[in-house]
C-alpha cells in the first residue's frame, strides 16, 4: 500500500467542508489552501513583503495587516493587477503545502489530502495522485448558498458563476462524491471512495 496524495475540491456551497471534516474524523491530515492562503501574507511572511512592494503601504490596514477589501477593490476589475498578486501569493501558498505534506508523509502518514478550492482551474492537479470532487446539482448549490450566506439570489448566482461549473469538475475529477443528499449518504460515498484507495 503506498502513499496516497489526494486533490480534494469543489465548489461553493457544494459541502466540501463537511467532506473534509469527515475525512478528518479518520485521522487522516488536510492540509488546506484557504487556510495556507491567510497565513502566507501574515506580516513579515515573503508574500507579505512582496505584496506591500508591489501595492503600497496603503492596502494595510491600521494594524499594519493587509486589508483584503482594498487590496480587493484594485485588483477586482484589473486582470494586471491580479495576475501580479496571484504571481506573490500563489506560489507562496504551493511552497507551504508542499512543506505541510512532506511533514505528514515524514510523520507516517499514508494518505494526505490537499484541499484545493481552486485545484482544476490553477491546474494544480500534477501535486496529487487523485482527485476527489464534491459535486451538488446545480438548484440545491443555489438553495443552500442563500440559506447560509442569506444571499438574493442574484448575490449567490454571481458567486456561483464565477466559478468553474462543477458539472465540469465531475467530468475532470478520478472520483466524486454526490453531496445532494443527506450527510450519512455522502459518508458511505466517502468510505467507500477511502477503501477503494485501501486508505481505510
Amino acid at each position: 500500500m503506498g502513499l496516497k496524495i489526494i486533490g480534494l475540491t469543489g465548489g461553493i456551497a457544494s459541502g466540501k467542508s463537511t467532506v473534509a471534516n469527515m475525512i478528518k474524523e479518520y485521522n487522516i491530515p488536510i492540509v488546506d489552501a484557504d487556510v495556507i492562503s491567510r497565513e502566507v501574507v501574515e506580516p513579515g511572511k515573503p508574500a507579505y513583503l512582496g505584496i506591500v512592494e508591489a501595492f503600497g503601504e496603503e492596502i494595510l490596514d491600521v494594524d499594519g495587516n493587509i486589508d483584503r477589501i482594498k487590496l480587493g477593490s484594485i485588483i477586482f476589475n484589473n486582470e494586471e493587477k491580479r495576475n501580479k498578486l496571484n504571481g506573490i501569493v500563489h506560489p507562496a501558498v504551493r511552497s507551504e503545502m508542499q512543506a505541510q505534506k512532506e511533514q505528514h508523509i515524514h510523520s507516517g502518514a499514508s494518505a494526505v489530502v490537499l484541499d484545493i478550492p481552486l485545484l482544476f482551474e490553477s491546474k494544480l492537479t500534477y501535486m496529487v495522485d487523485q482527485t476527489l470532487v464534491v459535486f451538488v446539482n446545480p438548484e440545491i448549490q443555489l438553495e443552500r448558498l442563500m440559506e447560509r450566506n442569506k444571499f438574493s439570489k442574484e448575490e449567490a448566482l454571481a458567486r456561483i458563476q464565477s466559478q468553474m461549473p462543477l458539472i465540469e469538475k465531475k467530468e475532470l475529477a478520478d472520483h466524486v462524491i454526490d453531496n445532494n443528499g443527506t450527510l450519512s449518504q455522502t459518508k458511505a460515498q466517502l468510505e467507500g471512495i477511502l477503501k477503494e484507495w485501501h486508505i481505510l
